[in-house]
């Protein structure tokens, strides 16, 4: 899945591919809006993790669960 996080006054976004189900960071991502975390922490398919306070989060968008095909489409 791609997950794209803008962060305010940072003209570039974090963007990555995780292997995590939508519902799962759905879930995430409410708990930290709804303030019971102070940070969105989020892992990526490499291994790599993301934090990010709540309080500079823009948006988060969730891309969709299918890999990108590669090559030629007949």
């Amino acid at each position: 899945m791609d997950i794209r996080i803008g962060i305010f006054n940072s003209p570039r976004e974090i963007g990555f591919e995780t292997s995590q189900p939508a519902a799962e960071i759905e879930e995430t991502v409410a708990a930290a809006l709804s303030g019971k975390t102070a940070y969105l922490k989020l892992a990526d398919s490499k291994g790599s993790v993301y934090i990010v306070p709540t309080s500079g989060l823009a948006y988060v968008e969730l891309g969709s669960e299918e890999s990108r095909r590669i090559g030629f489409v007949a």
